[in-house]
C-alpha cells in the first residue's frame, strides 16, 4: 500500500520545483530556500486538496 496518493506527490513535486526555481513562498510570504519546507508545504496543500498523505506530525 502507497504512503502517498499520486495527486500528493504531484502537489510536492511541484512545490519543489517552484523551490528550485525560486518562485516558492511560504505563508508570510518570504520566498522558500530550504527543500524540507517545500516538502512540508507540498503536502500541506495536498491535505487540504483531500489527497491520501500522512498526518502531521506534532
Amino acid at each position: 500500500m502507497a504512503k502517498y496518493s499520486e495527486k500528493a506527490q504531484d502537489k510536492v513535486h511541484k512545490a519543489l520545483r517552484e523551490e528550485k526555481e525560486g518562485t516558492l513562498k511560504s505563508g508570510s510570504g518570504k520566498k522558500v530556500t530550504s527543500k524540507k519546507q517545500a516538502i512540508a508545504i507540498g503536502l500541506s496543500e495536498a491535505r487540504k486538496a483531500g489527497a491520501k498523505a500522512p498526518k502531521k506530525k506534532d
